[in-house]
């Protein structure tokens, strides 16, 4: 992130979703448009189910239930009328994926390792899959923190890659640097692809083909039956401090375009079949984790440290106008619901932008924000660093981030279900909110 780093180192119109199927984002191409009439008027919140720690997965929604991981290691099952527990899964590590549930089943990612399906009504084990072993992304010199020549763990690799249903596979990635192709009912191994780096971005499908994003700089398009490649295409490289490297995004698939964002500060556009570019939408060094979301030809996507949403027009890149949010950070990706797109933010807010009046319409704060962002925010409203971080060492820099995720930072994205938005924060809530 282009100003944390100079900080430390000074001091497509879519298909409503398939009802089937619930996953990240909606549906196999992440399309994000959701046929509800979502919440224009903010009034309160329904409910809110407290977590051991923070959550970060994003809900999936199915037959009245919020499926959901959360850092205690667990996966919850909550009823969507009162917030009530069901059941919870135990796994052996941190639940960041978001889950996908389909046909009686929730199919999701641990940092165990392992890619479980349990049962979407008692939440027993149907199987798990054991991957070569998760990790998150390394880099020497890492954002600039000291020591310079120790290779160290990303501290805002949040997520592990979501799991995609599709003619019955479940598609996924991993941080083992391979891409999975599992049997949906028995979780058996019908191919694996193998990138060079750690893949966290959930893979999406439209004819036929995979396309997904890894850590080693490529973008791939993967044949969905056979595992086979049939394009890459490379993006930025950074072998200073391994800042401007690396695809978190995931893919969006619109009107036979693939788009996604990189951390080399890009928002790209490539052609679906060929893989050619036909645009690029640079960020001034921010990065794009987020997944962007087009409706009506217009393109919209959130930037990382520069704290923007931009509308560009979905053809050219062309911009049309972009909306600032004192340069908190959006790792949460949009979704958007008649005239409206929601979106969550580090400050520890959920987001609803008037798209017709290119406004934000209300704002909602967390328990998190309410208690702590007055301690991790400047009187200019733009975040307070120097509050959280101390020093240039990668320690320091590990404390730090979760300091500023105390704020009860929104990086789950929002679902919505009629009048109701459903969505995590760090201070390990999921929020109902109408």
């Amino acid at each position: 992130m282009k100003y944390l780093v100079a900080w430390l180192c000074a001091s497509l119109s879519v298909p409503a979703f398939s009802q089937s199927i619930a996953s990240f984002r909606g549906d196999a191409q992440h399309s994000g448009i959701y046929q509800h009439v979502g919440v224009p008027l903010l009034h309160g919140v329904k409910w809110k189910f407290k977590t051991g720690a923070a959550v970060i997965s994003t809900p999936a929604v199915m037959d009245g239930t919020a499926y959901f991981g959360s850092n205690d290691h667990y996966l919850y099952a909550v009823s969507l009328a009162d917030g009530v527990q069901r059941w919870k899964f135990k796994t052996g590590s941190r639940v960041t994926s978001s889950p996908a549930v389909y046909n009686g089943r929730v199919y999701f990612g641990s940092y165990d390792g392992n890619i479980y399906a349990v049962d979407a009504k008692s939440g027993e084990q149907r199987w798990k899959f054991a991957s070569e072993g998760e990790r998150r992304f390394t880099g020497r010199h890492l954002h600039g923190s000291d020591p310079a020549g120790e290779s160290m763990p990303d501290p805002f690799d949040f997520y592990l890659s979501s799991p995609v249903i599709d003619a019955e596979t479940v598609y996924v990635g991993s941080g083992d640097g391979n891409i999975y192709a599992l049997d949906a009912a028995s979780g058996a191994l019908r191919w694996k692809f193998r990138t060079g780096n750690v893949v966290h971005a959930s893979p999406a499908i439209a004819n036929g083909m995979v396309y997904i994003g890894s850590w080693d700089t490529y973008f791939y398009a993967i044949d969905a039956k056979s595992g086979q490649e049939r394009w890459r295409f490379k993006t930025g490289e950074d072998h200073e401090i391994a800042n401007q490297v690396g695809i978190q995004s995931s893919a969006i698939i619109a009107d036979g375009m693939v788009y996604f964002g990189c951390r080399d500060s890009n928002l790209y556009a490539l052609d679906a079949v060929s893989g050619v570019k036909k645009w690029a939408y640079p960020t001034k060094g921010s990065w794009v984790i987020s997944t962007p979301i087009a409706k009506d030809g217009t393109l919209y996507f959130a930037t990382s440290d520069s704290g923007l949403l931009h509308a560009v027009d979905a053809r050219t890149g062309v911009l049309k106008y972009s909306l600032s949010f004192h340069h908190w950070p959006m790792f949460s990706s949009p979704v958007i619901a008649g005239q409206s797109l929601y979106i969550g933010s580090h400050a520890g807010t959920l987001i609803a932008i008037d798209l017709d009046k290119h406004t934000t319409a209300w704002t909602f704060s967390t328990d998190g924000a309410k208690q702590n962002s007055a301690a991790l925010t400047k009187k200019d409203g733009d975040p307070n660093y120097a509050a959280a971080f101390g020093d240039t060492f990668y320690d320091d820099l590990v404390l730090g981030v979760w300091k500023m995720l105390s704020i009860g930072a929104v990086l789950s994205s929002p679902v919505i279900e009629r009048d109701v938005i459903y969505f995590g924060s760090t201070d390990g809530n999921v929020y109902a909110i109408s």
